[in-house]
């Protein structure tokens, strides 16, 4: 009875495992830790992806799932009060600046990528823009599989939580930033 009950649960997706993730924060990955995505969490994910036709319906769907990850994160450690930039968070536990947040972002994505959830990108490493001498600026990267046409990730300009700010990587080169209102 026992081993019918797991296989109709293993055929429903029932029994979907949770997966762990290491995130860090406090600037330049000074703390990491260790987040527990739950089975729902995966599955909101899972859906969100599913539901998109094409690679830009999909890139606005890895915004959101940003967003998701984000917020459980927060619930789990101290992101909760990170807040967008770096100026409105100075010295609070679980702010993150550009490092901490695409490398976030880049370990979210490549949970998603090696589930199989994205169809039409690709994950490649963090990305840097030097602006100013002193002033570098990462973010997690994608590819679109079917153009190479490749995407920023960024999810360091707004509060924890909020979806990430996805891009043309050479609009975000050439200093693309949200409208904030």
């Amino acid at each position: 009875m026992r081993a019918w009950l797991i296989l109709v649960l293993l055929c429903s997706g029932l029994a979907a495992q949770a997966d762990e993730v290491s995130i860090c924060y406090n600037y330049d990955c000074a703390v990491t830790a260790m987040v527990n995505l739950r089975v729902n969490e995966l599955r909101a994910a899972r859906r969100l992806l599913l539901r998109a036709a094409d690679a830009a319906e999909e890139r606005e769907a890895i915004s959101l799932v940003i967003a998701l990850f984000e917020t459980v994160a927060g619930q789990q450690t101290p992101t909760w009060a990170d807040k967008g930039r770096n100026v409105n968070d100075d010295g609070v536990d679980g702010r993150m600046d550009c490092i901490d947040e695409s490398a976030n972002a880049t370990s979210y994505l490549r949970l998603l990528e090696s589930n199989g959830w994205l169809k039409y990108h690709r994950v490649l490493d963090p990305v840097k823009r030097a602006p100013l001498l002193v002033n570098d600026h990462w973010a997690a990267r994608i590819v679109e599989k079917k153009t190479g046409q490749e995407f920023a990730v960024d999810s360091w300009f707004l509060d924890n939580g909020q979806p990430a700010f996805l891009v043309p990587l050479e609009e975000w080169r050439n200093g693309a930033e949200p409208n904030e209102e």
